[in-house]
């Protein structure tokens, strides 16, 4: 009969602050439950677009420049997930889940200080004033997707209230986009886990069963040489 403890305990997907400098995490946000689905869109940065060479084509592209990249392709990640502070009884809450969305929230607001600090130079005489950095942000869904990511989107729908009208459930649509080479200065930690996470899908692609020429219904190599 199988225990309960015998039941593996399931990864938490999540987010981690890190210190860019340092790599130490200054924040780990693990979700309270996996989302259900993932919503992922890949776009290939192409050097040429397809085009006309003055062979028939349809648009204006460089034949040259057809099959050529000009960088990593650029990668996004929709998903829901979901907070209820009554799958956690045992958990004080008094201030409902107000501290997961505000945690959440603040991933994409700069702090205090450094709206106060902006504002010390602008009354100072600074003529430009660099927009606010925020610290490295890392998406983990299990150890073989680790990336690091820009919010796009956070758009949260509170559907329960205590009776001092503090959220107590609420779902959020997040939205990233992956960081790449192309999107950071070079030696920077988040293209070095950019470049780690790249090879982790190479290796995996290096693990799936090749298929076979007689699958597709080719004969023999000899077609695709173009001479078949």
């Amino acid at each position: 009969m199988t225990r309960y403890a015998d039941i593996p305990k399931p990864i938490r997907s999540g987010i981690v602050v890190v210190n860019p400098d340092t790599g130490t995490p200054q924040r780990i946000i693990v979700l309270q439950f996996n989302p259900d689905t993932l919503e992922r869109s890949i776009v290939p940065q192409t050097a040429g677009d397809s085009g006309d060479g003055g062979g028939g084509g349809s648009g204006g592209g460089d034949r040259n420049e057809a099959l050529r990249l000009k960088g990593p392709a650029q990668e996004t990640w929709k998903f829901t997930a979901e907070i209820d502070a009554t799958d956690q009884l045992e958990i004080a809450a008094p201030d409902g889940i107000h501290p997961q969305l505000a945690t959440l929230e603040m991933l994409v607001q700069p702090t205090t200080a450094q709206l106060r600090a902006a504002s010390r130079l602008a009354q100072n005489g600074t003529i430009e004033i660099s927009p606010i950095e925020m610290p490295l942000t890392l998406f983990t869904w299990g150890s073989k997707r680790v990336m690091p990511v820009r919010l796009t989107e956070l758009s949260v729908n509170e559907s329960a209230f205590d009776v001092n009208l503090n959220p107590i459930r609420a779902s959020l649509s997040i939205g990233m986009k992956i960081l790449t080479v192309s999107d950071l200065p070079a030696g920077h930690r988040g293209a070095d886990l950019y470049m780690a996470h790249l090879a982790q899908k190479e290796r995996l692609a290096a693990t799936a069963r090749g298929g076979s020429l007689g699958a597709l219904g080719l004969p023999g190599a000899d077609v695709l040489s173009g001479r078949g």
